[in-house]
């Protein structure tokens, strides 16, 4: 079956980055549509009346392909907001240490330091080795940053810049062993690895819709464990702080309802769950699988055209994955996500939409590569011609 008929990307562009933004299926955008022609045709029946039953159920479908009970997930916006979320929540004592790797996203980041410079605590950064020979440095690297005063560590389930998928049950265990509670930042868990969240036992987790599950834009969830629930409020205060409860938590009633705004990516969340397991007979674990098998595949093609080493073992791989390209030559790029002129060659040339990371800072590179249902092993071909042809820029 031609997959990519079911999107509406350009067919035009070989289109490896959708790890940044996701990309919706069009069967999905339709049925968002259509929820958002019911809001306006009648926006007091639907968001006053049919709402609160609506988002119950799509947190049921959520909570169930994240392996959560629904009383403990909430809808949010993205992954930064589910963080910035817990991290506004929470409050630190002067002096205690949060902890987070050098792999961190940015955003994620920037909302950590801002907590610690609010509270006067500090931030610890763990130094993971890149490359990286396996899981044991990983933990080695981050067990090895704690002290007694380590609060809360933020870590990533899988890296942004460098695609890495982090041993998280041993870190959160490790950690809780240690009397450190852990945010684990799934931005891109959800529908690349499978997710036991229950079982996983961090005390906050939140993970994007909109990447691997393809729902809409603004699609995200946010996981409290049931203790951790009192302190945790949205980051706008609304109705639900007073709103009688009606058989809901707190927080399920706090976080149903923030102000006015379009609840559709949220419900359209359950739509893409339900529809991109129906795509393959194996649902969600063959898609999973197949998409995994197609990034192993074209990092390997594309190391061995190239010339460059494999920065990971092929378990710290999920539907991304990374190469180590030669350093830029005159690098003046200052930020990480900064243009780089090797990735505009390569759309513009080449028409191929690909990552190029400044990373961990100029002018060392990353390469950074998606496998969804729509890509095809063509799309990996015409990456390496083009960076046979570019390299180096």
């Amino acid at each position: 079956m031609n997959f990519r008929k079911l999107w509406t990307l350009d067919p035009g562009v070989a289109y490896l980055n959708h790890g940044s933004f996701g990309a919706c299926p069009r069967a999905v955008l339709d049925a968002q549509a259509a929820l958002r022609e019911r809001m306006e045709r009648e926006p007091v029946q639907f968001l006053s009346r049919d709402l609160d039953g609506l988002l119950d159920a799509a947190r049921e479908v959520v909570a169930d392909f994240v392996g959560a009970d629904a009383g403990n997930i909430a809808f949010v916006t993205n992954a930064t907001a589910g963080v910035n979320t817990v991290l506004r929540s929470l409050r630190f004592a002067p002096g205690d240490e949060l902890l987070v790797t050098d792999h961190a996203y940015n955003a994620c980041r920037n909302a950590l330091e801002y907590a610690a410079g609010r509270d006067g605590a500090k931030v610890v950064v763990a130094a993971v080795p890149f490359p990286v020979a396996g899981d044991d440095e990983v933990v080695a690297a981050v067990l090895d940053a704690v002290t007694p005063r380590t609060r809360l560590a933020l870590i990533d389930h899988v890296t942004s810049p460098t695609a890495l998928v982090f041993p998280i049950e041993r870190l959160v265990g490790e950690l809780r062993a240690r009397g450190v509670e852990t945010l684990a930042d799934g931005a891109h868990a959800p529908g690349m690895v499978p997710l036991s969240l229950e079982r996983l036992g961090a005390a906050y987790y939140t993970g994007n819709g909109h990447k691997w599950p393809c729902a809409p834009k603004g699609a995200a969830f946010l996981y409290v464990r049931p203790d951790r629930q009192e302190e945790i409020r949205p980051l706008v205060i609304s109705h639900g702080a007073n709103r009688p409860l009606r058989g809901r938590t707190r927080f399920q009633t706090e976080f149903a309802w923030t102000g006015t705004s379009d609840p559709t990516p949220a419900l359209g969340f359950a739509v893409a769950i339900r529809f991109m397991a129906t795509l393959l007979p194996g649902g969600w674990d063959e898609l999973r699988a197949r998409n995994r098998g197609l990034a192993l595949a074209a990092r390997e093609m594309l190391a061995a055209r190239l010339g460059l080493g494999l920065p990971c073992p092929d378990e710290m791989v999920g539907s991304i994955a990374n190469l180590v390209l030669p350093d830029a030559k005159d690098d003046e790029r200052e930020f990480i996500f900064d243009p780089d002129p090797l990735q505009a060659a390569l759309r513009e040339r080449h028409r191929v939409e690909v990552p190029v990371f400044a990373w961990p800072a100029p002018p060392k590179r990353l390469l950074r590569l998606s496998a969804q249902l729509y890509n095809e092993p063509a799309d990996y071909e015409r990456l390496a011609d083009g960076l046979a042809a570019l390299l180096p820029v």
